[in-house]
């Protein structure tokens, strides 16, 4: 290993960034830099944080991820996505993730063994948690209940000059982030967006040391004028949590699952925090609180897995605040969430961040969610930030085309009417919310769009007052999930059927494909029963019903060539085999715009997008009439839905297949639907035709859908906010 003095990730002969010397950007849209110049060779040292942190709790974390791949996939290098990697990101000890060496994203708890550590193991690295807290507090500063040094609103809080992330792969470094510059101000929102791959979260990580062993860091990032770059040991473990602060995408990955909400809350305090044990947990309920969950002291006392997704995601911010940091690093904190959620959440992050004068990065790939909440906005692409400016000048007048094609890819409400006209979705909805509402249009205008269908062709799809349940399973009672839903489905029609988690959606999809047994009522197939259905029955129907799920990389068989998943479908229904079947799985490549010799690549080998045209290719290899689609763009980056969304509606047309798509967001059904069903609570509230349902809706959780869903434009979205607040005070 090298004995150089220079800080920790930055190379022999390059600039010390402790010494200030760093140029000013240049006018922005950035120039992207040459790839040969940060494509040296690398000679297998580890350049990079390649330590491995011990946990306040025993447990020792492989910082994001540790040896097989990046845990972030932002990370844009081959080691990101490889077997092994996960999708969970490292969150560091301070905040309670447990990640498992080999990447995985596992979580275990206290006094459970990691990757086959022995008891010994553990007594060990408690001794090292009570001497890293012991560190911690002999540092200047670390006294009694010591609060950060307010920064003036305005005045700067990070400073990024020159920042570059690389990781070591076959010998080579690969760049994950150039010569980045930016600064964040107190009380200001930056907004990093791009796609997958670009570089967000592989920078923002980096100036917490949360990177694999392969990685290497350049350049300078200083917070209130402290280095951050080459910070090791306890100066470490005090910026994590104290000074910055991380919301990760998926909070129930985040947070220790074998601890309640308040133990870890409580953890975070003690280790920062030289207070009593009854003075943390005060302090984190009083957290829990400013978070405005319903219930604090239920949730200081509740497991993770006993909350809801939004009120994880709480949770999560409670932790991330409680030692009052100076910035705020967001990663995709609301992308799992519904839209009324992701509604609640935005307002939480932006009141607080109003509160406590915090700065904010924001890294997502949503344009809406950074219209709600940016007051900066920063492009980036394959590494390299291409334009950055005021959220107004972004939205309004892009300068570089990237830019512009992530706005244009991003689906709106209103996109979908004749004549593609723009919809004032502002004034639609505040006619609506002036209306009186004087009739449940649920069943009257099911059954006239019911008659309809009927009309025009027989459905292939048709469910009347149909109960669905989840069976007794030991001592859990059976669980009711869905009761008294009527609607149709016609040949070559697409209706959405959408709602927030739990509403039944789900459920009803599966129970379309004869996954799921329907208790009460008719569920008719193509003119087949399923109520009651022999299994013969149910195969039958199968051939012609085909289903696309919302996570391409859990529903794909890792070990099978992408081929092999295509054609397993067809050889396993004997309607083809050998050259026939590699002919069928050929064509159906060329249908989803995937290159033929894709078939003999892994699923690991492809990016999200293209993983779920396999599994659209999948679902339409026995040529149904039926097609559920499940939330089949929500795990996807903006600019690849869109292609999807094209994919989708082209094969509808070639193939003429019916479509049930399921989804929570309204801009996509927009765009694809005619007819729209809502549903809350396993019930149908409202449905008819798409102008109907969403630029005149009757029914108010309808109205609280339509009010929460973001729009690409700043303007727009803070008129659309305060009509959200003004519904919340009208509605139940």
């Amino acid at each position: 290993m090298s004995t150089s003095n220079q800080p920790h990730g930055v190379p022999e002969g390059a600039p010390d960034p402790r010494d200030g010397a760093h140029q000013s950007p240049d006018a922005v849209p950035a120039q992207e830099p040459t790839a040969a110049e940060h494509n040296a060779p690398w000679d297998g040292s580890l350049a990079g944080d390649g330590r491995v942190a011990t946990s306040p709790t025993g447990d020792v974390a492989a910082q994001n991820a540790g040896s097989h791949g990046a845990g972030s996939q932002d990370a844009g290098t081959p080691g990101a996505g490889t077997p092994g990697a996960g999708t969970s990101s490292a969150q560091g000890p301070e905040a309670g993730q447990y990640a498992a060496p080999n990447g995985s994203g596992a979580t275990s708890g206290a006094g459970t063994a990691v990757d086959g550590r022995t008891a010994t193991d553990a007594r060990a690295a408690a001794g090292s948690r009570k001497r890293g807290r012991r560190a911690l507090r002999s540092e200047p500063g670390a006294r009694r209940g010591r609060s950060r040094t307010k920064v003036a609103r305005g005045e700067p809080v990070l400073s990024v000059r020159g920042l570059s992330v690389d990781f070591g792969v076959d010998r080579e470094w690969v760049p994950a982030a150039i010569d980045l510059d930016y600064d964040v101000a107190a009380g200001e929102v930056l907004a990093i967006v791009g796609e997958s791959g670009s570089g967000k979260s592989a920078s923002s990580m980096s100036m917490l040391g949360l990177l694999p062993s392969n990685a290497r860091v350049r350049g300078s990032a200083k917070l209130g004028g402290e280095e951050l770059i080459g910070l090791r040991g306890s100066a470490l473990r005090r910026v994590r949590g104290e000074e910055i602060a991380v919301i990760f995408q998926e909070p129930m990955t985040a947070l220790n699952p074998v601890y309640t909400v308040g133990q870890q809350i409580v953890e975070t305090l003690r280790l920062h925090r030289d207070i009593s044990p009854t003075e943390a947990a005060e302090r984190a309920r009083q957290m829990l609180t400013m978070v405005e969950l319903p219930d604090p002291e239920k949730a200081f006392r509740s497991y993770p897995h006993q909350l809801s997704g939004g009120q994880r995601q709480r949770a999560m911010i409670a932790q991330s605040l409680s030692c009052d940091p100076k910035l705020l690093i967001a990663d995709e904190p609301t992308t799992a969430l519904d839209v009324t959620v992701q509604a609640e959440i935005l307002d939480l992050i932006r009141n607080l961040k109003d509160q406590l004068d915090s700065a904010v990065i924001l890294i997502t790939h949503d344009m809406g969610v950074v219209a709600d909440l940016a007051d900066k906005i920063a492009v980036m692409q394959k590494g390299v930030i291409v334009e950055q400016g005021s959220a107004e000048q972004i939205f309004s007048a892009p300068r570089h085309p990237y830019t512009r094609t992530l706005l244009e890819a991003v689906p709106h409400l209103g996109q979908g009417t004749e004549g593609d006209e723009s919809v004032d979705m502002v004034a639609a909805l505040e006619r609506s919310v002036a209306a009186p509402i004087v009739v449940d249009r649920s069943t009257a205008e099911a059954a006239s769009m019911d008659t309809l269908a009927k009309r025009v062709v027989a459905p292939i799809l048709q469910l009347k007052d149909v109960a669905i349940e989840y069976p007794k399973q030991g001592r859990n009672p059976a669980f009711r999930a869905v009761e008294g839903v009527s609607l149709t489905v016609a040949s070559g029609e697409t209706v959405g059927l959408v709602g927030e988690s739990g509403s039944g959606k789900t459920t009803i999809g599966r129970a379309a494909v004869g996954l799921l047994p329907v208790v009460e009522g008719s569920l008719v197939v193509d003119g087949v029963e399923l109520h009651g259905a022999s299994r013969s029955t149910l195969d039958r129907v199968r051939k012609d019903v085909g289903m696309v799920f919302q996570d391409p990389s859990s529903s794909l068989n890792p070990r099978l060539p992408i081929g092999e998943s295509i054609g397993e479908p067809m050889f396993l229904a004997k309607v083809a085999k050998g050259a026939e079947l590699q002919h069928r799985i050929e064509q159906l490549l060329d249908q989803v715009r995937l290159p033929r010799n894709y078939r003999n690549r892994y699923p690991h080998e492809l990016s999200g997008g293209q993983k779920q045209r396999v599994g659209i290719a999948r679902a339409l290899s026995l040529k149904p009439k039926l097609l559920v689609a499940d939330e089949p763009t929500s795990a996807l980056d903006v600019s690849v839905q869109a292609t999807v969304l094209d994919l989708f509606e082209e094969l509808q047309a070639e193939m003429g297949f019916a479509c049930l798509f399921v989804t929570h967001d309204l801009a996509v059904i927009d765009r694809l639907a005619r007819r729209i069903v809502v549903m809350q609570h396993g019930h149908v509230v409202e449905q008819g035709s798409r102008e109907t349902v969403l630029r005149h809706p009757e029914q108010e959780y309808t109205k609280r859908l339509l009010a929460a869903v973001p729009v690409p434009d700043p303007q727009t979205q803070r008129a659309r906010r305060e009509l959200r607040q003004q519904l919340a005070e009208t509605l139940p």
